[in-house]
């Protein structure tokens, strides 16, 4: 009787290179303050989910959002910038 566990390498195998390419990781440079914008909304809707939310809670949301809106602006008007540059 054959192991499984000699056939789990084929199913299993791992690529040689994990750690992300330079392109990947400025691409995630690029998108970091959307990703801190959406973290910061994310974080206002969080505290506001064990009880209704107050008028301050409703500026603080409304506030997180607006500047998750200008970052992709932002982001949206970079990359159109270098796309038409090149």
């Amino acid at each position: 009787m054959k192991s499984i566990v000699a056939l789990q390498s084929l199913v299993t195998a791992l690529p040689v290179d994990l750690e992300p390419s330079d392109a990947e990781l400025d691409a995630i440079e690029r998108e970091m303050p959307l990703i801190l914008a959406d973290v910061e909304r994310l974080d206002a809707y969080i505290k506001t989910l064990d009880r209704p939310a107050n008028e301050l809670d409703a500026r603080r949301i409304r506030r997180a959002r607006n500047r998750v809106l200008v970052e992709r602006r932002d982001l949206t008007n970079r990359a159109a910038v270098l796309g038409g540059a090149a």
